[in-house]
């Protein structure tokens, strides 16, 4: 047997499979792999998806030909039952399952030949609307998540600044590092971004903006890493600067705190690669609690405060939504 670059197996003369079964589905995760790759998904999403079909192959300890919507059904109840998942992942996880099982059961691809072939057997599709989580609306992140208020913001920003200053101070090692996420959470909230946006700011991803003349070379915010769609690469857009205050923080970072005069990146980490998501959500959660900021706040607060804030000022939504990169108005809200 081989595999094409679209995914396609083919049955040529050879000698008999020594395990069959085991090479069987190594030689389906391989053509599944190719089919991925013809529609130019991305590497991580692949490996990604790969890992879920093979955590289904042990939880099951069934070949993907033998597998019956009640191996589904064990494998739902036992993610949420005793782990506990989200909606949204046990979601995702039947959304690959369901993919990986059209792909081996479409005769095009030639997998029902090989299984009735050797096994006498064929893949079926055994992921449907009635044993998976389905996706109802349009928004199913947890309600327990919130933006922040205004107050909140002050009193951490004015936090994040103290913290600076202390650690100075004393000259204990870490300043630079507290400078930084203070300057992050800044910038992160000025521009509404995600912190994948965030991390991959660049100082010549900022630029004039001809018709907001006060904010002088950063008017505009160049997001190169966008969410993306499916399929495609990082989404850009452009953010405008809409605060006064923004500029001087990003300038007194500059000129203070980011270091390395050989970089480009605007926040980089004490080895000079991009920042940890784990390593500025541990900083922020630990000044919430030290201010008593209620619970249901992470890094993904400040994008949706900023989008919250704006509509409370009167903003257009249509500017919101633009400057948030949706393609529709009702996700501004949320993110």
């Amino acid at each position: 047997m081989r595999i094409d670059e679209v995914g396609r197996v083919h049955l040529v003369e050879s000698v008999p499979l020594l395990r069959p079964e085991e090479r069987v589905v190594e030689l389906m995760l391989d053509g599944w792999r190719n089919q991925q790759l013809s529609r130019n998904l991305q590497f991580s999403t692949i490996d990604r998806r790969v890992r879920c079909v093979q955590r289904f192959i042990e939880h099951s300890n069934e070949e993907p030909w033998n597998w019956t919507p009640a191996m589904v059904e064990e494998f739902s109840a036992d993610l949420r039952s005793v782990r506990h998942v989200m909606h949204s992942t046990l979601r995702g996880y039947h959304g690959t399952l369901r993919a990986f099982c059209s792909y081996i059961s479409n005769p095009d691809y030639g997998w029902d030949r090989v299984c009735e072939q050797l096994f006498d057997a064929y893949p079926a599709q055994v992921f449907s609307a009635w044993n998976t989580a389905s996706h109802v609306q349009e928004y199913d992140g947890r309600a327990s998540k919130r933006p922040y208020t205004k107050d909140e913001l002050q009193a951490l920003f004015e936090y994040a600044d103290d913290e600076v200053a202390r650690i100075g101070a004393t000259s204990r090692k870490g300043w630079q590092a507290a400078y930084r996420d203070a300057a992050m959470m800044k910038v992160a909230y000025a521009y509404g971004l995600r912190f994948n946006e965030l991390t991959h700011l660049q100082l010549v991803d900022f630029a004039r903006n001809p018709h907001a003349r006060e904010f002088g070379k950063f008017g505009v915010c160049k997001v190169r890493y966008g969410k993306a769609f499916r399929g495609s690469p990082p989404k850009p857009r452009s953010v405008l600067t809409v605060w006064r205050w923004t500029p001087p923080i990003i300038e007194d970072w500059i000129a203070n705190g980011r270091g390395d005069p050989d970089s480009l990146d605007l926040f980089s980490s004490e080895r000079g690669g991009l920042v940890v998501g784990s390593t500025l959500l541990r900083r922020v959660r630990r000044y919430c609690v030290d201010l008593g900021i209620p619970d249901g706040v992470d890094l993904h607060s400040f994008r949706r405060s900023y989008a919250t804030h704006l509509l409370e000022d009167g903003w257009d939504p249509r500017f919101v939504q633009d400057q948030m990169g949706h393609e529709h108005a009702s996700k501004a809200c949320v993110g």
